[in-house]
């Protein structure tokens, strides 16, 4: 890690790189907004194509066309930088539908992260942001209040509507239902790393939403507590 450090050190040179739009000389400076959505959509480009060590604040700012010392003043590293990027790109395949129907919502929503993990490029990125946190605190609290907190409140609320709506025990816990789901992906991915696909999702589902307690009809009450109770 401080190798990775070193590479983003600011220059003591003095020289900023120019913020003013790529091929539109005398246009002036860019807004604010829309630089730091340059620098995002750059920093996401750079960490799903080469990983979280080529997220360096010179290869972004180049790549976006902005100044490095702009970086330095919006984020305290590059990981943080990586981190919002990660979510910035990340959002437009995570929404949480509601359709009304939670078990449908769930798989939906199970299966984009699974195909965003697996068919889009961002196992490797996400592995090596989780692993970087433990060391990085800059890190730890971008991810945790950027992404991980926010998306864990998403699903929260999409529980919340079911349980109103009687689909959900009213003594469910709601925290303890997002463990298991999202819990079991990251599980999978970043301690016994082994394979999974999208054919585990509606098995994450199920056993979720119903458990592994024996149905009533499968395992009747014995003939004494029958007894007892007449």
């Amino acid at each position: 890690m401080r190798a990775y450090a070193e590479m983003n050190k600011p220059s003591t040179n003095g020289v900023e790189m120019s913020e003013n739009v790529p091929g539109r000389p005398g246009r002036g400076r860019r807004p604010a907004a829309e630089v730091r959505a340059a620098v995002l959509a750059a920093a996401g480009r750079i960490l799903l194509r080469d990983g979280l060590q080529a997220v360096t604040f010179d290869r972004v700012a180049t790549e976006a066309g902005a100044s490095k010392t702009t970086l330095y003043k919006w984020w305290p590293s590059p990981g943080a930088l990586a981190a919002e990027a990660y979510f910035t790109r990340s959002r437009r395949v995570l929404d949480f539908p509601d359709t009304g129907d939670l078990r449908a919502d769930l798989i939906a929503q199970l299966r984009a992260f699974v195909g965003w993990l697996k068919d889009e490029g961002a196992e490797k990125p996400v592995s090596e942001l989780v692993g970087a946190a433990q060391m990085d605190p800059d890190l730890a609290r971008a991810w945790s209040e950027n992404y991980a907190q926010p998306r864990r409140e998403l699903a929260r609320e999409r529980l919340r509507v079911a349980q109103r709506q009687g689909q959900l025990r009213a003594d469910a816990d709601l925290d303890v239902i997002v463990d298991q789901l999202w819990g079991a992906c990251y599980h999978r991915l970043l301690v016994l790393k082994v394979p999974f696909d999208e054919s585990i999702v509606e098995r994450l589902v199920d056993q979720a939403l119903n458990g592994s307690a024996p149905r009533r009809a499968d395992h009747p009450e014995p003939a004494t507590a029958r007894q007892r109770t007449s």
